[in-house]
């Protein structure tokens, strides 16, 4: 018995300082929420959960209304911080954060979290998930960031390059035999 987990990056959203939990999907991101429905909607969905960031929610949001499921927020599903909160960076040093935080784990800029925490926090709730749904089809709102950071954990080639190539929406397949995942795919066709 394999439970199937599908991690969607959350659509286009314009970026708004100091907005992060509530900074929601431009237009081109809502038609793009639209085709992440229409892809899975052939696919026997049993449970949505989501960052509690509307940007993740809103991207899983259209499925969920044609499925008829609420979607479940999981706070430490939140994107990673790999600057913090206070930290006022160039994005050309965030970018090389990111990229030195996939091979030092414990690596963050100062008040920002390292992937080894990260996957720390939000690894619990993939565990619990697929304890609670064995057999199942889950759909995770996410976020690029966290998202790469998850996938590290099972297989660390999923990394730094990896993050650079995500898109905005994108959708990843993870098939599990109890806490063993089995096989890992793309499904997002843009």
């Amino acid at each position: 018995m394999h439970t199937t987990i599908y991690l969607v990056r959350h659509a286009e959203s314009p970026y708004i300082a100091g907005q992060e939990l509530t900074r929601g999907l431009s237009p081109a991101g809502w038609l793009a929420a639209q085709k992440v429905a229409d892809m899975l909607q052939a696919a026997d969905i049993h449970v949505i959960v989501s960052s509690p960031y509307a940007r993740a929610k809103q991207t899983v949001q259209v499925l969920a209304e044609r499925k008829g499921l609420p979607i479940l927020e999981f706070e430490a599903l939140r994107e990673r911080l790999i600057i913090g909160q206070d930290y006022n960076a160039e994005w050309n040093e965030v970018v090389r954060a990111i990229e030195k935080s996939f091979t030092d784990l414990d690596y963050s800029l100062e008040a920002g979290e390292s992937t080894g925490r990260a996957q720390e926090r939000s690894l619990p709730v993939i565990r619990q998930l697929l304890a609670d749904y064995p057999g199942k089809n889950i759909v995770i709102g996410t976020h690029g960031n966290i998202m790469t950071c998850i996938l590290n954990f099972f297989d660390s080639s999923y990394g730094y390059e990896f993050w650079r190539g995500t898109s905005m929406p994108d959708i990843y397949r993870l098939r599990f035999a109890g806490h063993e995942l089995t096989s890992l795919e793309r499904v997002w066709k843009p």
